[in-house]
């Protein structure tokens, strides 16, 4: 038995420890036995080093050494050496040395996992989440996680530094449904009661600019109970901020900060600051999306004044009516297989689009097109010039109501910038976009609705239109977007009284309505509360984006499947009847099962 305790972990040990007596621990990564020699890769948080058993050196632990399979826990005592030159490993940092093993002792046994505990495994995500804990094992999982760290840590730092309080607000909350849906959590001491888990802290964390904090953040937790995508979980993490006293402009150059700080401290990358700015209207005119990639081109190109006279009964309908005619230019891509062509106007088709119109101008100068026909030769040279088009260019256009040109060719940009190898995994394209509508209407509930929050203040300007024409609106809002994917969004809020209240009847809520649920809220702006602002990081999208990685569930620990489920825990599960009935619930689910 080894009975000091570990002096060194197996990752930073080095040359500087040639000669030095080392203690370690950590678990067989891999064992070699090349007859008079053992070798064992050793592997704990820090790294793997290789250690060496032979008879001589390490007596009675040779057999010990003979008898260990991977994933055993052990402790190794040794010297640290040299290796040869023609067996240094580039591979790893430890690579120039080894450890010859005086003795070795077994912690803890293992048995032989369901998957290899190695990087870039080929194995079914649904047994990576069963055995978790296996799964974090592996190097890379374990480099996420200290990734999150990290990050967690600079941005607490950097806050610190400019006067931010960190303040914890309730998990239990009152459940103001208008979003996504709440976690209910029911009441045992108030029977027939029920607290929400919050989606959000933005009602408290106004309240505390109201009791005058000024600056606050947390690093918290935040439940919605929502269909699930790979950025999506029913609980997650966000960087929650509110400040007092600021402006659009204050805040976004602190923010930036903010950015630059983590991207530097944690990746060593320096971004460039101040960030570009893209309104809402812009984003959606040029890319279709309110989160677009910037790390390429290919725009939206509004076509309509080049094809309103053709006599192409689909355009010119589409434009007499209000809607609009697009077209990408995919630069070099003139020799699309027919084939690829139909596959593509099925893709259109997942988000509305009832057509996928294009045209090759192939190399030699000549147009092939199912709707060339339509189009004098004039017009056809309008077209091309109109989208920039030279010889080689393929155009795609899709023709509809502007959200559906938008949603269609938004997503048809990113797809042909992903078949043609256009985006640099590397780089980093940060942009803000500002000044989004306040509302968008809801066509099934015959409503506006709030498109960030009801909190989020309308621009002066447009205060007047809250009554006449709400659809006008546009907020003092913003979202900060990294290479197509929103990391972080907030606004200014209101703070006065009048201003809410105007803003929840124009989503429909009556004043009784906006007192049942929001009447606290209100009450306290009348006791003095100060212009604010804020916004919210999601921690698990920022650190997927840093990690390279495509899914979140890869950057947080004990993640949920796209059911919602935890396969390792196997939650959620059935409860006790006894615990339901202190809780004065009965499901319709156990009536049955009772018959």
């Amino acid at each position: 038995m080894i009975n000091e305790k570990r002096s060194h972990h197996c990752g930073e040990l080095g040359k500087d420890q040639a000669g030095e007596k080392v203690i370690l621990c950590g678990w067989v990564s891999k064992r070699r036995d090349h007859g008079g020699l053992i070798f064992i890769d050793l592997r704990d948080r820090s790294g793997i080093v290789q250690v060496v058993a032979d008879p001589e050196s390490a007596g009675t632990s040779f057999k010990t050494a003979e008898d260990i399979r991977n994933e055993f826990v052990i402790k190794v005592e040794g010297k640290v050496r040299l290796r040869d030159a023609d067996t240094i490993n580039e591979n790893i940092a430890t690579g120039t040395i080894e450890v010859l093993a005086s003795e070795i002792e077994v912690l803890n046994k293992a048995k032989t996992p369901p998957f290899y505990i190695k990087d870039d495994i080929d194995t079914d995500e649904n047994l990576r989440l069963k055995f978790r804990y296996l799964d974090l094992r592996r190097p890379e999982m374990q480099r996420n996680l200290i990734l999150r760290h990290k990050v967690a840590k600079l941005m607490r730092d950097y806050l610190d530094e400019h006067r931010f309080l960190e303040i914890e607000t309730p998990m239990l909350c009152k459940s103001t449904p208008e979003g996504a849906r709440d976690y209910l959590v029911p009441s045992r001491v108030n029977p027939g009661k029920f607290y929400a888990l919050p989606q959000s802290p933005q009602i408290f964390k106004q309240l505390l600019m109201v009791a005058g904090m000024e600056r606050y953040f947390q690093i918290a937790r935040c439940f919605r109970d929502e269909d699930l995508r790979a950025d999506r979980q029913p609980e997650f993490t966000q960087l929650d901020m509110e400040m007092s006293f600021m402006d659009v402009d204050e805040i976004l150059e602190l923010m930036e900060g903010l950015i630059y700080h983590i991207f530097k401290g944690a990746l060593g990358k320096e971004i460039k600051i101040p960030f570009q700015r893209l309104t809402w209207d812009d984003a959606m005119d040029r890319y279709g999306s309110d989160k677009p990639d910037l790390r390429f081109g290919m725009e939206l190109v509004n076509m309509a004044d080049a094809v309103k006279d053709a006599d192409f009964t689909v355009f010119r309908s589409v434009i007499e009516n209000g809607g609009q005619v697009k077209a990408i230019n995919v630069k070099g891509y003139a020799n699309i297989p027919r084939r690829e062509a139909d596959h593509l106007k099925d893709f259109v088709a997942i988000y509305g689009a009832k057509g996928l119109a294009y045209i090759q101008y192939l190399a030699d100068g000549t147009i092939k097109s199912p709707i060339a026909k339509f189009f004098t030769k004039e017009q056809m040279d309008g077209i091309l010039a109109t989208a920039k088009a030279e010889p080689g260019d393929l155009l795609f256009f899709v023709a509809d109501k502007p959200s559906v040109v938008a949603a269609a060719l938004g997503a048809l940009r990113i797809e042909m910038a992903k078949r043609l190898n256009l985006i640099d995994p590397n780089e980093l394209a940060f942009t803000w976009v500002v000044d989004f509508p306040m509302f968008e209407y809801d066509e099934e509930e015959k409503r506006y609705v709030a498109m960030h929050h009801p909190f989020t203040s309308p621009r002066d300007e447009d205060l007047p239109l809250l009554e006449t024409d709400p659809g006008k609106v546009y907020a003092k809002a913003y979202d900060m977007v990294l290479n197509g994917t929103e990391i972080g969004g907030g606004s200014i809020r209101i703070h006065r009284r009048e201003v809410q209240k105007a803003i929840f009847k124009a989503i429909g809520l009556t004043d009784e309505e906006a007192q049942e649920k929001f009447g606290f809220m209100m009450n306290a702006f009348e006791y003095g509360a100060p212009p604010h602002g804020g916004l919210a990081f999601g921690l698990d999208r920022l650190i997927m984006i840093m990690a390279q990685r495509d899914s979140i569930r890869d950057v947080i620990a004990f993640p949920k499947t796209q059911s919602a489920s935890d396969l390792m825990t196997q939650a959620p599960n059935d409860v006790d009847e006894k615990q339901l009935r202190e809780l004065h619930i009965k499901t319709s689910l156990l009536m049955k099962k009772e018959k």
